[in-house]
């Protein structure tokens, strides 16, 4: 999983698929290390179809996932794991708030975390005015992608600075 020459590991971060996962973003995934879908997956298949160099992907079950047969026993609602650098957490966020979930509320939740991913929403954020850092993919799909099915690179290493990179495809 990790690139040991240079202790990075590449996190592709996507969310609020509804069933449909946008090629670009599947070959993003293709080109990291680990994969992350923030809720909303809406198939199975969605997630088999997500392959990681490592084959390692993480999940969790948002709002609309019991209503596509995919349950909290299958998914948790919340999850951490380590990367080089600093603990991720992922929940899809619906929790702290509607429309537009708390980043305070996230931030309070998971004090331990350098970086919390959630979904929801559709909207790519990348707040990274305190700590720790917030984002949200977007929309990886066809649903309400707000300009475009979008994901998330997070380059992790425990030697440097973590970096971002933002992806959006036309629809």
């Amino acid at each position: 999983m990790q690139n040991l020459k240079n202790n990075k590991v590449t996190v592709a971060v996507i969310s609020d698929t509804h069933a449909h996962l946008d090629n670009r973003v599947a070959e993003i995934i293709k080109s990291c290390d680990i994969a992350v879908h923030a809720g909303d997956i809406c198939g199975t298949d969605i997630l088999e179809s997500m392959q990681p160099k490592s084959g390692k992907v993480y999940a969790v079950t948002g709002n609309n996932d019991p209503y596509c047969h995919i349950s909290k026993k299958q998914l948790p609602e919340v999850l951490s794991f380590e990367v080089p650098g600093g603990k991720i957490t992922v929940e899809h966020g619906h929790g702290h708030g509607s429309h537009q979930p708390s980043h305070e509320s996230l931030r309070k939740m998971h004090p331990d975390s350098k970086l919390i991913i959630y979904g929801h929403t559709h909207k790519k954020i990348v707040d990274q005015s305190a700590q720790p850092w917030i984002v949200n993919p977007g929309a990886a799909g066809k649903t309400r992608t707000h300009g475009g099915p979008s994901c998330l690179v997070i380059i992790c290493s425990k030697d440097q600075e973590w970096e971002i990179v933002k992806h959006r495809f036309s629809e």
